[in-house]
C-alpha cells in the first residue's frame, strides 16, 4: 500500500503584506521601443534610432525603480 504524504509548500504567514509593483506604462514603452528597433533594422535609420533611444532609455528607468521598490521592502523579504 501507498502511504499518503502531504506536499509541503511555503506559505507566506497569516496576515503578512504581499507587495506587488506599482501600475507602469514602462513594460509597454520599452515593448514599442524594441518593435521599432526591430522594424527600423529592415525599414531605416528613421526608425531604428528612436526605437532604440525608447527601449534603452525605458529600460534603464524600469530596472532602476525595480531596484528601488526591492530596496524598500523589509529586510526578511529579501533572498
Amino acid at each position: 500500500m501507498s502511504e499518503h504524504h502531504p506536499i509541503e509548500t511555503e506559505a507566506s504567514p497569516t496576515g503578512e503584506h504581499i507587495h506587488m509593483p506599482a501600475p507602469s506604462i514602462l513594460p509597454v514603452l520599452n515593448a514599442v521601443g524594441l518593435a521599432l528597433t526591430i522594424v527600423g533594422i529592415t525599414e531605416g535609420f528613421w526608425i531604428l534610432i528612436p526605437g532604440a533611444v525608447l527601449f534603452l532609455i525605458t529600460a534603464v528607468v524600469w530596472i532602476r525603480s525595480a531596484v528601488r521598490e526591492t530596496a524598500e521592502l523589509p529586510l526578511e523579504h529579501h533572498h
